[in-house]
């Protein structure tokens, strides 16, 4: 079968294959054989090529390097992954929490640990591999994976942190991360202290909606940033890298694009000005997706952005209540998404609450629903996960749900305690996702169509709402009681 490579109508690109093309003259046969011309696979030219779904975020720094691993979200780390009960390697800190004082619509409160989504980065540096995540204390962590102990000193920031952050895939020494207060920074990891090279406002942009917080994890491809935020805005970012005299690392960032996550129609649809991008965006082909508050989807298409020409929009699909699970793209372009069931609406009962959507439909996209509104709230609050010809994800009601990518069908579910808000991981034929009472599971899925089977069960203690990064086999995450773990292998 030869590579065929299909434009799709939204700048998505579609791979189907990996066998070169055969070529043989045709007409009377000839008098000694022809010799087969081999075709070599076109390349991909753009910003994410679809055929790397699942894999590493690049090939240049070694590691999980921001939430859900790639631009597609669709890369979950390395094993091997225990199949029988792990031990906790470390705790961080030993003694007391992670803790700060916050203040949102329900008023000032006290947060612990590490929440919705909260995933660290687990990465390669200079012969040690670092774990670096932000989390509930106000603070930016960098630990070494192997002790748990600090390789440098904590970063603060003026509020907590709820989102995962990024590593610089291109190996600069560079970590981006956002804050609830007000700004997303970017840090140098090149001194003897991380240190904030530059710092974008919620403000900076207008108009604005909503809030200041930043939830999102941005992506980092070809020197551009691109970050979602509670201020409703998305922003593209010309980051300007490089090094100064000194050998440090440097940068000269530029705001170079942002446009609204709604328009006229969400609002007069939901009736509210909840619109927030909660958030992280995905880039399949030359086309960047993200939701918001409101349940507005948007693909933006970003080919011609080096050469100076304004992103367009080229995708809108509203889904109908909150949607703060990041997209998922797989290797089609096709996209999942989970929203939430919280408003009500007739149109969040019509899609349902786990869809399909084709983009290169604009006008049909839905390819299938399942849904999830038997309560109110009900529906998913985590990223879902690509296995195989399944995706599986969670409800904020404690059910786990593998679906066949194709048809829609439900093929299995289980329950857990609620809530369940962490994004389910899957490494190794291994589903790993933990639960509201204080427990990290595993389940053998290596049979998609059958019931997965209970590996084991570790107790940690807190609300696990955070997802786990997982490298080398090694669970890393934190926990709502406080603390920050990393379990492997006994």
């Amino acid at each position: 079968m030869r590579r065929v490579v299909v434009a799709l109508s939204v700048g998505v690109v579609a791979a189907c294959g990996t066998e070169p093309e055969v070529r043989f003259v045709t007409g009377s046969p000839p008098a000694t054989p022809v010799e087969a011309v081999t075709v070599a696979p076109a390349s991909f030219e753009g910003w994410s090529d679809p055929a790397k779904v699942g894999q590493p975020y690049g090939e240049t720094v070694d590691g999980l390097l921001t939430f859900r691993g790639n631009p597609t979200r669709t890369y979950y780390g390395t094993g091997p992954v225990p199949r029988t009960k792990p031990a906790q390697r470390w705790q961080f800190p030993r003694t007391g929490g992670l803790c700060a004082k916050s203040t949102d619509s329900k008023g000032e409160r006290v947060w612990c640990g590490s929440g919705w989504t909260g995933q660290p980065a687990v990465f390669e540096r200079q012969g040690r591999t670092w774990v670096v995540f932000g989390a509930y204390d106000r603070a930016v962590h960098f630990l070494d994976a192997k002790t748990g102990e600090r390789i440098l000193p904590d970063f603060p920031t003026g509020d907590i942190i709820k989102g995962s952050v990024t590593v610089d895939p291109d190996g600069f020494p560079l970590v981006y991360t956002g804050s609830r207060d007000n700004y997303y920074r970017i840090l140098a990891i090149d001194r003897g202290k991380p240190t904030e090279l530059w710092r974008l406002s919620a403000t900076a942009v207008s108009p604005t909606m909503w809030n200041n917080d930043w939830d999102g994890s941005a992506l980092v491809i070809d020197d551009y940033l691109f970050e979602g935020g509670e201020n409703s805005q998305f922003h593209v970012v010309k980051l300007n890298r490089g090094y100064g005299p000194d050998g440090k690392v440097r940068v000269k960032p530029k705001v170079v694009f942002h446009a609204p996550g709604w328009d006229a129609q969400l609002l007069k649809d939901v009736g509210d000005q909840n619109v927030s991008i909660e958030g992280s965006v995905a880039v399949s082909g030359n086309v960047v997706y993200f939701a918001n508050s409101g349940g507005l989807v948007q693909g933006w298409d970003i080919s011609g952005l080096k050469q100076g020409r304004t992103p367009k929009r080229v995708f809108r699909f509203w889904t109908g209540d909150d949607t703060d699970a990041t997209i998922v793209a797989d290797e089609k372009g096709a996209l999942y998404i989970g929203a939430q069931y919280e408003r009500g609406t007739a149109r969040s009962r019509q899609v349902g609450q786990m869809m399909k959507l084709d983009p290169s439909r604009p006008k049909d996209p839905l390819v299938w629903k399942v849904d999830d509104h038997a309560t109110k709230p009900a529906g998913i609050w985590g990223t879902p996960a690509l296995y195989k010809d399944v995706v599986i994800y969670d409800t904020t009601g404690g059910d786990v749900v593998g679906v066949d990518r194709d048809s829609g069908a439900v093929r299995w579910r289980f329950h857990l305690p609620p809530t369940t808000w962490q994004s389910p991981v899957v490494v190794d034929d291994v589903l790993l996702i933990g639960d509201c009472k204080g427990d990290m599971h595993a389940y053998d899925v290596r049979d998609t169509k059958a019931q997965p089977k209970p590996l084991w069960t570790v107790h940690i203690g807190g609300c696990v709402e955070s997802t786990p990064a997982v490298w080398k086999g090694t669970l890393y995450f934190g926990t709502r009681a406080g603390a920050f773990h990393a379990i492997g292998a006994a």
